[in-house]
């Protein structure tokens, strides 16, 4: 079942938000070589603590951290750890927040330093990728609309999308319905309502779709081993616009 949110409750969503952007921006002035994944997280646990909120991944069906981080072949899930971040890697950040009950979830693929052409073109084509999802999510449309408008710009640009994992309405949990791939599928496809809260998240590889998960359980990684990218944003559909939450300099 969709759950359409009120104003209040979209209030308290846009709190959480504007909570999450902040601590992601931060986070992405800590990327650099030489630090490590963990780092990134502690950061993470320790910023949404101190500003009122709880890591919404931390402890999420056992997930053992506040924050995904996933380089180069891994797409989504990555357990921080003691691996570093080297120049050229390219990394995603993919964090969610918890306010009282109200939750916002968003994420962002970085380069580390100087990366090559073929990254830099990867990560650009995916955060276009999120920002014509965003311009087809208006009320009247139909989830498949999103999902056109996603893949069919990956796929012009030589990138494939991700078909096991999508977006998702979040707000009252981390996950609800309904689901937002990024292909169009053959399940279900809702009409956009006022009230509806969504994370838009195109997953992007430059070579197969195909995904395999590792033996953590967790981290999800491209079956041929090539790179992915990932960018997300919470975003709110009004009766006369769309409204992104998760908003910042980061993201489009």
């Amino acid at each position: 079942m969709i759950r359409l949110k009120n104003s209040g409750e979209i209030s308290r969503i846009r709190e959480a938000s504007a909570i999450l952007a902040r601590t992601l921006q931060e986070l992405a002035g800590l990327v650099r070589e030489g630090i490590s994944t963990a780092e990134l997280d502690d950061f993470a646990r320790e910023v949404l603590r101190q500003r009122g909120g709880e890591p919404a991944f931390l402890g999420y069906n056992r997930f053992p951290a506040s924050l995904c981080v996933s380089i180069n072949e891994q797409v989504i899930h990555g357990i921080p750890g003691r691996k570093k971040l080297r120049k050229g890697d390219i990394v995603g950040l993919d964090i969610g927040i918890n306010l009282g009950g109200y939750f916002s979830d968003t994420a962002v693929s970085l380069p580390v330093g100087a990366v090559s052409p073929q990254r830099a073109r990867l990560l650009a084509v995916t955060r276009e990728c999120l920002a014509r999802g965003v311009q087809a999510a208006v009320v009247g449309n139909r989830i498949s609309q999103i999902s056109a408008a996603v893949y069919e710009h990956a796929r012009a640009n030589g990138f494939e999308v991700v078909r096991q994992f999508c977006g998702h309405g979040v707000g009252f949990a981390l996950h609800e319905e309904p689901q937002v791939p990024n292909y169009v599928s053959s399940g279900p496809n809702p009409r956009l309502k006022p009230g509806m809260v969504l994370a838009l998240e195109p997953m992007l590889n430059a070579g197969t779709w195909e995904v395999e998960v590792l033996g953590d359980d967790w981290t999800v990684v491209t079956a041929d081993r090539s790179d992915s990218a990932h960018f997300e944003h919470t975003i709110v559909i009004h009766k006369d616009r769309t409204e992104v939450l998760t908003g910042s300099e980061l993201l489009p």
